[in-house]
């Protein structure tokens, strides 16, 4: 299987990224972008106005046409996770059989409790779903700075062709055909992350910082186990190595909307107007870990505070009243 031309559907931050890494491992890009605005900028003036300083690759063209996009080999699917459906139902009718579909949102379905390629199945049956997630900011992987993710299929010969079409020395996709371990990490790291910004915006210490990705992580893995990924999965680069990375810097979204918060800024004010994924998956994460009994008191305490059940210093003082226990 070789993959030489390449649709990246989403133009920006990641998807504008992830379009670069792209046509610097050799392939033909389409980036295509819903904005008209963002979409003329970034066809006429070849940057990205969420990546500064960062030049489009020769490699890549832009465009509004979805056909024109479908027209590839593989399509990346990078669009916000709560949009996924939408898209993938006008691409269902344009795209060739078994086209594979990698999606890299990191989100949860609000109000289905779909995973992003239960959509792709249900959306576009004739695609072949997959999904790529892990440790990487978009700046980062569009200046070319060394990169390590997990790209998932449930045909392992398909996650290692379509790794291998888009990797490069400095961006190095790891193939996988666990899933649903992929989806959950990613998923589920976003809401934790916002715990770990709230513990930055109160200053509560590096000691604190450090409990709240360790236990978080144990949540993690609790709900993973209920919802069978593979705990090797959920231990490597799109579980534990994208927790740590987005629980330790402003660069993450869902980190520096939890710094906002601790800060006194509402849900609505909190990131500045960026999405933040984490805020859209917290209440649907409570919900599938209660289906399932799994015990999730971080998440819980995110998604309350989200829905106005509880202020900022009454999700701490809940969460230190806990029993301890054995870990």
């Amino acid at each position: 299987m070789t993959f030489d031309t390449i649709s990246v559907l989403g133009g920006g931050a990641w998807g504008t990224a992830l379009a670069e890494t792209c046509a610097r491992a050799g392939r033909s890009v389409t980036l295509w972008e819903f904005d008209p605005g963002n979409a003329a900028y970034l066809a006429e003036k070849r940057e990205s106005r969420f990546l500064p300083g960062v030049t489009l690759h020769d490699g890549i063209s832009v465009t509004r046409g979805l056909a024109t996009a479908a027209k590839a080999q593989a399509i990346l699917l990078v669009v916000p996770a709560q949009a996924a459906r939408s898209v993938l139902t006008e691409l269902a009718g344009l795209i060739a059989d078994e086209t594979p579909v990698v999606t890299a949102a990191k989100g949860i379905e609000r109000g289905t409790g779909k995973f992003m390629t239960e959509i792709i199945g249900e959306c576009a049956p004739n695609a072949t779903p997959a999904i790529l997630s892990g440790p990487s900011f978009a700046v980062d992987v569009a200046r070319g700075l060394p990169t390590a993710v997990t790209l998932a299929a449930h045909d392992t010969a398909l996650a290692a062709a379509l790794a291998k079409a888009i990797g490069s020395p400095t961006f190095r996709p790891y193939h996988s055909s666990d899933i649903r371990g992929v989806e959950i990490g990613g998923a589920a790291k976003n809401v934790l992350a916002i715990a770990a910004g709230v513990v930055a915006g109160r200053k509560l210490g590096a000691s604190a910082a450090a409990a709240l990705i360790t236990r978080g992580f144990a949540e993690l893995m609790r709900f993973g186990k209920a919802y069978g990924a593979k705990p090797e999965t959920l231990t490597g680069l799109s579980g534990l190595g994208d927790l740590v990375l987005t629980c330790s810097s402003p660069q993450s979204r869902n980190y520096s909307f939890g710094v906002d918060l601790a800060q006194g800024k509402s849900p609505r004010e909190a990131g500045g107007g960026k999405l933040c994924e984490g805020a859209f998956t917290a209440p649907v994460l409570l919900d599938m870990a209660r289906a399932k009994t799994v015990e999730m008191p971080i998440a819980a305490a995110i998604a309350a505070v989200l829905d106005g059940k509880l202020t900022i210093d009454a999700a701490i003082e809940t969460l230190l009243a806990r029993p301890v226990g054995e870990e």
